[in-house]
């Protein structure tokens, strides 16, 4: 087909882009995300540099990406400021250092704020794509995010057409946009595969500046194998879940789930599909990731409805192989509308995340390292956990070579509170914190969740401390932590000195 818009080399693409102007990428996770124009907009900032040019933008994705754009623009410190959400080494460097501006927010509401003006004038949106008609439809590939805004609200858009992604992937996505207060309704969506929206995203052909042909694979990578530590979490997570059924607190025909991404996660779908007890499930969730497809092939899911397809490139590969069995099988919709309250509360979603560290009250850290480097970010966490019908986090009971405990008298960052933490789960067992007081849910999650090697530590602590309410002293709360930092291990403690 031949179409209206200028053919553009990614060169002559990032020339579009000036210093000091916001960009909307597509991707969530390396999924869907643009490649070859921030690669070049990388390019083209070392060489302003170079000149003794000032060259930075804002960036805005759905949520991490690839290398190709964090890693690129990082390394090429041409990141004024980041949001909402990354996992790239470099830029987290570039983060930590302070060199990247990044503020760190709840994924649901990212698009809105576009929506709102609270983040500025968006210059350009720079968007993978499998297809684009001369009419300005535009078929997304294996992501939406919040791709979609970025197209209706950026002053130009300029694409990349990406012959790696099928046009039959046509049909995937269902791209819904809710109206803005106080005229905002309902999102009907009242069952995990009912689609309310559009198979494109349609916007006006004038605002398209250029297209750029590209054929690259996402640079999504593989995930480990479940080790013993991670497939006791998974089993830990399935058989709480299969209680919950058996006492009548979750449904005979089960509800949806939402699972982060990462080798826990994959480890607890994974459990869950086997488990003898939990039925052919749904998911309700961010990221549909390598077990989801597994599960799916064994008939153990039976629909996921996600915002990003984040699978290795061989399972990509499989999923393109056979695109009618999962057309039936899964839909990938705005982040918006993934992790909206609304709809997670409405239809029962439970909630299974990751933590780096939870405290002995039930609070919950998914994004620092002891209180000050951001690791990744909260990403949609937040979303499902304040919102869910049972909210899970998992961790393991050690770090670092057995140096540190992920379960401390209190978090060196807090994202998520005890008031929405209900079920943390380890490879040591399970500690159910509903109905329960602080000093109930300490004992809990010390006695199931926490090493043997460190209760003596935390058990010391919770004797130290017994007034008030919540008996925290502040003077000691991270006595633990602080060990670690002058000796590397949060080993040998002792309280009555603290």
């Amino acid at each position: 087909m031949s179409l209206p818009f200028p053919e553009l080399t990614p060169a002559e693409a990032a020339e579009l882009i000036q210093d000091g102007q916001t960009i909307g990428f597509s991707g969530f996770t390396p999924a869907g995300a643009a490649k070859a124009i921030p690669r070049a907009i990388a390019e083209r900032a070392r060489g302003e540099h170079e000149a003794g040019r000032p060259f930075k933008v804002g960036v805005v994705t759905g949520a991490s990406t690839g290398d190709s754009l964090d890693g690129a623009l990082a390394r090429a410190e041409a990141m004024a400021w980041r949001t909402p959400y990354q996992s790239n080494p470099a830029l987290r460097e570039s983060i930590n250092a302070g060199k990247t501006h990044f503020f760190d927010m709840h994924l649901s509401l990212l698009q809105q704020w576009i929506r709102y003006g609270f983040l500025g004038r968006l210059h350009y949106a720079v968007v993978e794509a499998a297809e684009v008609t001369p009419e300005g439809e535009i078929t997304l590939t294996t992501s939406v995010g919040a791709t979609n805004t970025f197209l209706h609200y950026a002053d130009k858009v300029i694409l990349e057409i990406n012959s790696y992604h099928p046009t039959e992937l046509y049909g995937f996505h269902d791209i819904f946009e809710p109206e803005d207060p106080p005229h905002r309704r309902e999102i009907p969506i009242f069952k995990t595969r009912q689609r309310c929206g559009e198979n494109v995203v349609r916007i006006d052909p004038k605002k398209i500046a250029g297209v750029v042909f590209t054929d690259e694979e996402d640079e999504v990578g593989g995930f480990k194998e479940p080790d013993a530590i991670t497939s006791k979490i998974g089993q830990n997570v399935a058989d709480f879940l299969a209680a919950e059924v058996r006492a009548g607190r979750i449904p005979s025909g089960f509800l949806p789930i939402q699972s982060g991404v990462g080798n826990i996660a994959n480890a607890v779908l994974g459990a869950m599909g086997e488990h003898p007890d939990i039925p052919a499930f749904e998911m309700y969730s961010e990221v549909i990731q390598d077990s989801v497809i597994k599960l799916m092939e064994n008939r153990q899911l039976a629909f996921a409805s996600g915002t990003s397809l984040t699978v290795s490139p061989k399972v990509l590969e499989g999923i393109y192989q056979n695109l009618d069995f999962f057309r039936r099988r899964m839909v990938l919709r705005p982040q918006e509308i993934t992790n909206n309250p609304e709809v997670v509360r409405r239809i029962g979603t439970v909630s299974i995340n990751t933590a780096i560290e939870v405290d002995i009250f039930g609070n919950v850290n998914s994004t620092h390292i002891m209180g000050n480097n951001m690791m990744n970010g909260i990403g949609g966490s937040g979303d499902f956990t304040r919102n869910a019908y049972i909210s899970v986090f998992t961790c393991p009971s050690m770090a670092k070579r057995g140096q540190i405990s992920p379960i401390v008298p209190l978090c060196s960052h807090l994202d998520h509170s005890e008031h929405s933490v209900q079920v943390i789960v380890t490879e040591q067992g399970v500690a159910d914190l509903r109905g329960k007081d602080p000093g109930e849910r300490s004992k809990e999650i010390i006695r199931n969740c926490a090493h043997p090697d460190f209760r003596d530590e935390l058990e010391g602590y919770s004797r130290d401390v017994s007034d008030g309410h919540t008996p925290q002293t502040l003077n000691r709360a991270f006595a633990m932590h602080q060990r670690f930092l002058e000796t590397g291990s949060m080993h040998g403690v002792e309280w009555n000195k603290a």
